[in-house]
């Protein structure tokens, strides 16, 4: 009973795996246990790779299932107890200019759509708003350009200090352990986003899997990226880049937002107007000064003399 049991579960655990390939075809943004296939995201630059990826995954199942198949059929058709005798020839002129055109081909024709979507991935014009990006050990500095809005994003406090007090984290309690941070980046929806990355100290990487993209942020240089995200949401990522000792708690959080939303949330965050300055009060003129007067003075005129 106990094998048929055992046998049972393998059964179901290979049922399960088989599904996995075809479950796999819509992936969410963020990654799911056990997924196989490269997630959608969120983005046009996530699309166009995960157009790119599908055309090479497709190509490349037919490219084995014929080699294998033909691999199998020789196997079978041809064995040795059916008497089959092999062939005694060393070198066939039309099979090597067959396996040798063909794969040129199919590579032009790879190479094609997908160098198309590359230049697209990297085109920053006619972007409506930037926003900069710093890496620093070990935290990002975000700033809106041209906004007068800055801030540090770095982990947040309960994941900073379960990790240094030791303790065992919960997945219940604490489902974005080392990947939420205290300030995340807001940014709107279908909105085309321009991003300029450098860092200050060492070289990291900004990496957000749904964005469709990783650009490394190195110091003395501003790499350059965009983005246009389709759904609100909330999308976590990482630094790709060995950084230093606390390389592993540097995490991205971007909080995509509608419009409206947005701009309520970039006026919130700007510094308040500058009073402005009371008028000066008039001076007062001191008590015993003579009042001015613009009239000229006028002169005496002499009294006619009594003699004529």
């Amino acid at each position: 009973m106990t094998q048929v049991n055992g046998m049972w579960k393998r059964l179901v655990t290979a049922c399960m795996l088989l599904a996995m390939p075809a479950l796999a075809w819509a992936q969410s943004a963020d990654p799911k246990p056990w997924q196989l296939n490269m997630g959608k995201g969120v983005t046009a630059s996530s699309q166009h790779a995960y157009d790119a990826h599908m055309v090479a995954l497709i190509v490349c199942i037919v490219i084995g299932l014929i080699v294998f198949g033909a691999m199998g059929y020789a196997m079978f058709k041809f064995r040795k107890s059916k008497g089959a005798v092999p062939a005694q020839f060393s070198h066939n002129t039309t099979a090597e200019i067959i396996w040798t055109v063909i794969p040129v081909l199919i590579l032009v024709v790879m190479a094609w759509p997908a160098t198309a979507k590359l230049i697209a991935m990297y085109d920053t014009r006619d972007a409506e708003m930037t926003v900069k990006v710093t890496g620093y050990q070990w935290m990002w500095k975000y700033d809106y350009l041209g906004e007068d809005v800055s801030f540090t994003s770095r982990l947040d406090r309960e994941s900073d200090r379960i990790r240094q007090s030791g303790e065992q984290p919960d997945l219940a309690k604490n489902p974005h352990y080392l990947l939420d941070v205290d300030n995340p980046l807001v940014l709107p929806t279908n909105t085309k986003i321009r991003f300029v990355i450098t860092a200050d100290d060492v070289i990291h990487a900004w990496w957000v899997p749904a964005l469709g993209w990783k650009q490394d942020a190195i110091p003395g240089i501003v790499n350059e990226a965009w983005t246009d995200i389709k759904e609100p949401g909330i999308y976590r990522g990482q630094c790709a880049e060995l950084c230093g000792k606390d390389h592993g708690f540097m995490p991205i959080v971007v909080k995509a937002v509608p419009k409206a939303e947005f701009e309520q949330w970039l006026a919130s965050k700007k510094p308040a107007p500058a009073p402005e300055p009371a008028p000066a009060a008039p001076e007062a003129a001191p008590a015993d000064a003579a009042p001015a007067t613009d009239a000229a003075p006028i002169a005496e005129t002499p009294a006619p003399s009594a003699q004529g």
